[in-house]
């Protein structure tokens, strides 16, 4: 695995935190760890928390990013933006594949991207290998 953890600066925590709970029940990822209001880490049941959100604590501005989770089918992908258009966010681009992104043992890759509340790019992907 090359990344242990990733945790990104939240403007608004309750609501990023009511946004991710309710896109990532879609692929499989549970609340795992709650410090509210400071940090908030969420995981697969069968490991440690992978990607968390604290309050916005340095730096000035907004510089977008752009985060790809694992869904475990294209199914899932679906419900992940359906959850995100519940909470009211924008869809980027729609569920879809992507032919352009496949080759060699990658197949398939079926994604749809969002905004979450702050603005970054936040996308759900079904990957099959050959």
């Amino acid at each position: 695995m090359l990344l242990n953890h990733v945790e990104i600066q939240v403007s608004d925590f309750e609501k990023s935190a009511a946004f991710y709970d309710a896109v990532f029940a879609t692929i499989g990822a549970v609340r795992q760890v709650d410090m509210s209001p400071n940090a908030i880490g969420w995981g697969n049941p069968q490991g440690g928390p992978e990607f968390w959100i604290g309050g916005h604590r340095f730096g000035e501005g907004f510089r977008e990013s752009h985060l790809a989770f694992s869904a475990p089918d294209k199914a899932a992908v679906d419900a992940f933006v359906a959850a995100a258009v519940e909470q009211g966010m924008e869809v980027l681009h729609a569920p879809k594949e992507w032919p352009e992104y496949t080759g060699g043992p990658l197949v398939s890759y079926y994604a749809g991207h969002v905004r979450d509340p702050d603005g970054n790019n936040v996308e759900a992907a079904a990957m099959e290998f050959a």
